[in-house]
């Protein structure tokens, strides 16, 4: 007598699966306003917990100790810039305006005989500077002003969004010193739910995304500081005025993913309308290598953090940067990264097994 397995309640398990999904989206709901924190938090402790447990054994052991100095750290390099920096510009919004008319004073030299010899763009580049060189200052008044209101308004306008844009820093980093002191549970929970969902492979693809995580970081952070102290060199050497801070403005902007052109090339005309033609000419040939080592050193990096293909990696980064903004530069690689895994290892179980089968049945 064979026994019967009871016939299942579908409408039981409907129910059930209707249930944990309005859990779900109700936990997202009540999340939602700290989503946007809590990944950025997860994104930094990750990738400094190394540094943070190194610092832990020269406090003498202490964890409390450790995660105070690295909280401390996050505010002066998140918090404290960027409130000073966003207070600054505010405040001398009205000056954007009186600069940029004082900029149709000045006398644009003619450009250099090489320019219109560069390659593709130098006869359009040295059409569009002369016709600057030889506009009368209403004229490049009248291009210019606008441009300064228009920028002093979007200041004005963004100035309660940067303010939002503090909270969330403060967030992160509150967030991050949760993470920072509960670092081994979490990891042990973020592991022990990756093998109940999927086994060994579950876990090895969280420990993946943890390392391609860290090597993203070590990526754009690291690149970001060579690109910001090579243009702040080039600074300094040609004697632009104010090079310090132009370089931690280079370096913030090397971290949004912008580059160093923004800061580099005004430089540039700077100097040519100081008629320091030479050093014009260098720092031109100095912004174009500058801006452009990005993209050697900052795959390299991060394959060194996560072992993985190079073009998964440069597309992740990519395709994460325009998909979901700068927190994307993390997201895209450990999506790949982990699908990537996942895929490789079941095509090769799947590849094993059909040959297993073919040898028994040989």
């Amino acid at each position: 007598m064979t026994a019967t397995s009871p016939p299942r309640d579908l409408t039981r398990t409907m129910l059930a699966l209707l249930f944990i999904g309005l859990l779900i989206v109700a936990c997202f709901w009540i999340l939602h306003p700290f989503l946007s924190a809590l990944l950025w938090a997860a994104m930094i402790v990750i990738s400094s917990w190394p540094l943070m447990l190194k610092i832990q054994v020269l406090l003498w052991g202490k964890r409390s100790l450790a995660v105070a100095f690295m909280t401390l750290l996050l505010l002066m390099m998140l918090v404290v810039p960027l409130s000073l920096s966003i207070i600054t510009v505010v405040e001398r919004s009205d000056e954007i305006v009186v600069w940029t008319r004082s900029l149709a004073t000045l006398s644009l030299p003619a450009p250099p005989p090489w320019v219109g010899n560069l390659p593709v763009v130098g006869k359009k580049i040295a059409d569009g500077w002369s016709h600057l060189a030889t506009s009368s200052p209403a004229e490049l008044s009248a291009r210019i002003t606008p441009y300064g209101g228009i920028a002093a308004s979007w200041i004005a306008s963004k100035a309660g969004s940067f303010g939002m844009m503090i909270a969330q820093f403060l967030l992160t980093v509150i967030i991050s010193a949760i993470l920072y002191s509960t670092g081994e549970m979490a990891a042990t929970g973020v592991c022990l739910f990756a093998r109940r969902l999927a086994g060994q492979q579950g876990e090895d693809a969280a420990i993946l995304a943890a390392k391609a995580t860290r090597g993203v970081a070590l990526g754009v952070g690291v690149t970001a500081l060579v690109q910001a102290l090579l243009g702040g060199i080039g600074l300094a050497v040609s004697g632009v005025p104010a090079a310090t801070l132009l370089t931690a403005v280079m370096f913030m902007l090397c971290l949004a993913q912008v580059g160093p052109a923004l800061v580099l090339i005004p430089a540039v005309v700077w100097l040519f309308w100081q008629d320091q033609t030479l050093w014009g000419s260098i720092m031109i040939f100095w912004t174009m290598f500058v801006g452009t080592i990005d993209n050697f050193i900052k795959p390299f990096l991060i394959k060194k953090g996560a072992d993985l293909p190079l073009i998964l990696i440069f597309a992740g980064v990519l395709g994460g940067l325009f998909a979901f903004g700068i927190i994307g530069l993390f997201i895209g690689p450990v999506v790949l990264a982990v699908t990537y895994t996942l895929l490789s290892a079941w095509v090769v179980g799947d590849i094993s097994g059909e040959v297993s089968a073919s040898d028994e049945n040989a």
